[in-house]
């Protein structure tokens, strides 16, 4: 896969630098390719803080008992959503914590956590397929559902935009229908057997 990545990256920039010569803009290519690096540079550092401001706010809340709070208020839901992980109380914390990071849209901080919950289904899963719950939570996960999209609203800031949050109703709409498709589908799907 990342060998097809290359290529496809690689083409994509041979292709600019054919067209930058067949139309003689060279020097808007350089200045834009100088352009990017640099905004690309001042983007990471911006989001940095951001990030780990964050991470650090959910591992406090992981250590100080709000993510077994978390679970305990989500365990319902979660029990329907993940029938087989019922007694997996380290799975659930896990997943919870997950789900809350997606929800705060914080995605690059939900990912370890979301790595940790997958290693526990793993253990209880003896095969080596994907099991109803595994399956489950990575269709949650690609929806991720978000109340406060902060990710993108730090992206939204850093570009000048004057109302970073002004895209909410279409955030948790769009969401919210993803996840809604998402777990209907698995739901629907989860009794049938692959042959």
């Amino acid at each position: 896969m990342n060998t097809l990545l290359n290529y496809l990256w690689a083409a994509f920039i041979l292709f600019s630098i054919l067209c930058a010569v067949a139309t003689g803009r060279i020097p808007q290519l350089s200045a834009a390719v100088f352009n990017g690096a640099g905004n690309a540079v001042t983007l990471v550092i911006a989001m940095t803080g951001m990030m780990c401001a964050w991470t650090g706010l959910m591992k406090i809340a992981e250590k100080g008992g709000i993510a077994g709070a978390l679970a305990k208020v989500l365990r319902p839901v979660m029990k329907w959503l993940f029938p087989s992980c019922k007694k997996n109380d380290s799975a659930m914390q896990a997943m919870s914590m997950n789900i809350t990071a997606n929800m705060l849209g914080l995605g690059n901080a939900a990912t370890p956590l979301g790595i940790a919950a997958m290693q526990e289904l793993r253990r209880q899963n003896p095969t080596d397929t994907a099991d109803n719950d595994m399956a489950m939570f990575v269709v949650i996960n690609a929806a991720s559902i978000q109340i406060i999209p902060t990710f993108m609203a730090a992206l939204r800031a850093q570009f000048g935009s004057r109302v970073p949050f002004d895209v909410l109703p279409a955030v948790w709409l769009t969401s919210a229908g993803a996840l809604l498709a998402g777990v209907t589908t698995a739901k629907l799907l989860e009794g049938r057997r692959h042959g």
